[in-house]
């Protein structure tokens, strides 16, 4: 309690701490350096940036964290760790879908970080990724076992299902769009420097390149995908 210029007990601290007498962790530079990374991207970020948002010296950052490298890997850590897959979900399929929508969902969620998510971890051996980068791995892996895969199919099923996911994202962040105030597709898409004898079925699937729909695509690559798999893998009939 503190009294205020009357006299009066008031329950307002005596003194608010600012951001800059906040304790700095490792998770609080890492959600800074998230929100750096939305918003610059990832060539937005540095230890001189990361410090500034923070309010601290340079050198108290690197008690936390030893390079950029580190930060980056640890963004990708902190959004991985938001994918959650139900190992002990007795339909596998639908499982799997869930996964596949909510890992489509973070991405769009943040777009800007999806370079971390789909091409770094692959720059590292896998003993040396973060534990929240190989736990979908590991989750889905036991979630395909469960089912009755073996172990070698079950790791095929992963690599098929992110290989397909990784795809799409790039696919649907990717601007697309050349002119968008033009009402002819042909003209949106850029697709009038294309020669039309030599590019015809592109040109005449102009409309539905424009039109397109992330969601349903990956619906139906889904489809596609998990419908083959469960056939011609010798795991659960389904």
């Amino acid at each position: 309690m503190t009294e205020d210029r009357d006299g009066r007990k008031s329950s307002r601290p005596a003194h608010r701490r600012s951001d800059s007498d906040a304790p700095i962790t490792r998770a609080v530079l890492l959600d800074a350096a998230l929100g750096i990374v939305d918003s610059d991207g990832v060539e937005g970020l540095s230890m001189r940036r990361l410090a500034e948002a923070v309010k601290r010296d340079p050198m108290v950052i690197y008690r936390h964290v030893p390079n950029k490298a580190a930060v980056l890997d640890g963004v990708a850590e902190i959004v991985f760790a938001q994918l959650s897959v139900d190992a002990s979900d007795s339909d596998w399929i639908a499982q799997l879908r869930t996964v596949a929508r909510d890992f489509r969902g973070l991405a769009l969620a943040h777009p800007r970080v999806v370079p971390l998510l789909v091409t770094r971890p692959l720059a590292t051996p896998l003993g040396l990724r973060p534990p929240a980068v190989v736990r979908p791995l590991e989750a889905v892996l036991e979630l395909l076992t469960r089912a009755g895969f073996s172990g070698a199919d079950a790791l095929h099923v992963y690599r098929a299902l992110f290989g397909f996911l990784h795809g799409h994202i790039l696919n649907e962040l990717q601007e697309i769009v050349e002119r968008p105030e033009e009402t002819d597709d042909v003209l949106r898409l850029g697709l009038y420097r294309l020669p039309l004898e030599e590019f015809p079925l592109v040109r005449e699937l102009a409309p539905v390149l424009a039109d397109y729909d992330g969601a349903a695509e990956l619906e139906r690559g889904l489809d596609i995908l998990l419908t083959g798999l469960a056939a011609n893998l010798s795991g659960p009939a389904h």
